[in-house]
C-alpha cells in the first residue's frame, strides 16, 4: 500500500467546478472525450486538425454522452511526438476552442504550457489538464491558483525504468505536485489525480497502476484514468491503436472498480455504454 507524506487532504473532494461537482456525484464515472487537433497524435493524428472536423467530432462525442471534452493541440504521445511552441498550439486552438466551449459541456485544455492554459481559460475552458503535474512549467501552479481553475495532475517520467516500484514513484510524484499546489495556493478541492497510463512506464507498469489504482485513494482526491488505445493493450493482444477498443473498455471498467471517477477515451459511445451497464449491474449486488 502507498504511504503518503503530504498534508491531510479533504475526503474525496470533487473538482471545484459547479457542473463537474454535480456530475462526480453520480454512480458511474464521468466520460471525457479526447479531441486531438494535432497532426501526430498516436491514434488519430491529423483527423481533426481542420476546425470543421474538430467541431463535428466534439458534437459527435457530446451526442454520444461525453461529459467533458479534452482538447489538445500538442501531441504528448510517449514516442516520437514533435514538440511545438506555445504559439503553434495557440494557432491550432484559436479557430476551434470557443466553438467547442459554446456546445455547453465543460472543456479541459490539455497543455503543459502555462501561456496556452491561461489563454484557453480566458476563452472559456473550465479545467487544466497538465501531463507534467505542475512540475514542468514553473508558471503553471501560480497561474491556476490565480484563475481558481481545477487541474488534472498527471504522473509522468522523462524515461522508462523497469526496475522501479511504479506505485511508489506515482505516490512520490503526486506528493511533490501537491506540495507545489499547496505553495501556490491551489486548494485540494480543485485537484484531480491521473496515474498517467502509458507515460514513462513499461506495459507491465501501466497494468500494475491500473490493478492497484485503489491505493491512490490514500490521497483522498478524485482519480482520472485514460487507458484508451494505449500501447500496453498491444502487449497482451497485438493490435494497432484503432483496434484496441476491447482492451480499452476492459481497462476502464477495472479502473472504475478501482475508484476512477473520470474516464478519458477516444471511443465515447462504447465507453459510456460499458460504464453505465457495469454500474447498473454493480448496483444490484
Amino acid at each position: 500500500m502507498i504511504a503518503t507524506t503530504s498534508s491531510p487532504a479533504p475526503a474525496a473532494a470533487p473538482a471545484d467546478h459547479p457542473v463537474l461537482r454535480t456530475m462526480l456525484s453520480r454512480l458511474h464515472p464521468l466520460v471525457m472525450g479526447v479531441l486531438n487537433i494535432t497532426p501526430d497524435s498516436f491514434s488519430d493524428g491529423g483527423q481533426f486538425v481542420a476546425p470543421e472536423h474538430a467541431l463535428a467530432q466534439a458534437r459527435r462525442m457530446i451526442a454520444e454522452g461525453a461529459d467533458i471534452i479534452d482538447i489538445g493541440a500538442e501531441s504528448t504521445r510517449p514516442y516520437g511526438a514533435q514538440p511545438v511552441t506555445a504559439e503553434e498550439e495557440l494557432q491550432r486552438l484559436r479557430p476551434i476552442l470557443a466553438e467547442v466551449v459554446s456546445l455547453g459541456v465543460p472543456v479541459s485544455i490539455d497543455s503543459m504550457k502555462a501561456a496556452v492554459v491561461g489563454w484557453a481559460l480566458d476563452a472559456g475552458a473550465s479545467v487544466a489538464n497538465d501531463v507534467w503535474g505542475l512540475q514542468r512549467d514553473p508558471d503553471m501552479a501560480r497561474l491556476l491558483a490565480e484563475r481558481h481553475s481545477p487541474v488534472i495532475v498527471m504522473h509522468n517520467r522523462d524515461r522508462v525504468d523497469e526496475d522501479i516500484d511504479i506505485m511508489r514513484d506515482i505516490a512520490a510524484f503526486f506528493t511533490r505536485s501537491l506540495a507545489i499546489a499547496d505553495e501556490a495556493g491551489i486548494s485540494r478541492e480543485k485537484i484531480v489525480l491521473d496515474p498517467g497510463i502509458g507515460f514513462g512506464k513499461t506495459a507491465e507498469q501501466s497494468m500494475t497502476a491500473l490493478a492497484r489504482l485503489d491505493e491512490l485513494g490514500a490521497f483522498r482526491l478524485p482519480l482520472l484514468v485514460g487507458a484508451s488505445r494505449k500501447r500496453f493493450i498491444s502487449s497482451v493482444v497485438p493490435s494497432e491503436p484503432d483496434r484496441r477498443l476491447g482492451g480499452s473498455i476492459a481497462a476502464h471498467l477495472i479502473a472504475a472498480r478501482g475508484g476512477a471517477r473520470i474516464i478519458r477515451t477516444h471511443d465515447v459511445a462504447e465507453t459510456v455504454q460499458a460504464l453505465r451497464v457495469a454500474a447498473a449491474i454493480e448496483e444490484r449486488r
